[in-house]
């Protein structure tokens, strides 16, 4: 007699199948509104200008959705065949935030929204890691900060060095739900860069936490309008964190907004 647990295995096909399932439907939705606007284009609004310029920015913006869902489960998928491989490159996190909020100063700027940064000293914050990857993490954190902030709000990016993994995750919201959606294996004094991005948005309830980092995941109630996004941003910033041996967590309060953090093993002297 044999006995095989394929508990793994029916987890692992199940989450295959609800990945493709939801691709396909991520997808499907843009694709739809393109072939329903140049079916109309090509119909009764073919010689109407102004419903021909309307229609064909509305297009332009589902395709850009779609470029987007299409690099983000292209980079998704790239991450998770290197996720078990350990990166052996030297990162500045700071140098590596300053070329995000560089870039999306001017988007901030175009939203309302300030960028407030407290770095630490160039040099100071090194880790081993891969800086695409850190480029990454940074951007999805401090882009989503920006698109949940309110008009005239500020998104506060910290980055510290020399933190124990407790003081990485000390709370800093009073009365706020806090989650670690990831936690490093510890080595015995093992000290950390920190990267915090905190926004004064709306907030989440404490019951979707937990789902935070899943594919698609969206919260209900924030799923339309010009917040929507892929819903691979968070997975991504988790599977990166994951690869260097870092940890992820966040703390919420509904109304008063969002921080999140990601800590990563500092390169040692």
């Amino acid at each position: 007699m044999v006995l095989r647990d394929e508990t793994d295995s029916r987890r692992n096909e199940r989450m295959r199948a609800d990945f493709l399932a939801n691709a396909s439907h991520e997808l499907r939705t843009p694709l739809a509104s393109l072939t329903g606007f140049i079916e109309t284009l090509r119909g009764h609004a073919k010689d109407d200008a102004v419903a021909r310029e309307r229609f064909l920015g509305v297009m332009a913006a589902q395709a850009g959705r779609m470029a987007r869902l299409i690099d983000d489960l292209m980079s998704l998928s790239r991450i998770e065949l290197n996720e078990h491989i350990a990166p052996d490159g030297r990162v500045d996190v700071v140098v590596a935030v300053l070329d995000v909020i560089d870039a999306l100063t001017p988007l901030a700027a175009e939203r309302g929204v300030r960028l407030k940064a407290t770095l630490s000293p160039r040099g100071a914050a090194m880790i081993v890691g891969d800086r695409d990857q850190i480029l990454q993490v940074a951007q999805n954190l401090i882009d989503n900060a920006v698109k949940y902030s309110p008009n005239n709000g500020v998104v506060e990016v910290l980055v510290a060095e020399n933190l124990s993994a407790d003081e990485a995750i000390m709370p800093t919201r009073p009365g706020a739900a806090r989650l670690s959606l990831l936690n490093p294996d510890l080595v015995g004094g093992e000290r950390f860069v920190v990267l915090r991005v905190a926004d004064a948005g709306p907030g989440i309830a404490r019951e979707y936490l937990p789902r935070l980092s899943e594919r698609f995941y969206r919260v209900e109630g924030q799923k339309s309008g010009e917040r929507l996004g892929t819903g691979l941003g968070l997975a991504i910033v988790k599977h990166i964190t994951n690869r260097h041996r870092g940890g992820l967590a966040i703390e919420s309060v509904e109304g008063q907004g969002t921080t999140f953090t990601a800590y990563l093993p500092r390169l040692s002297a």
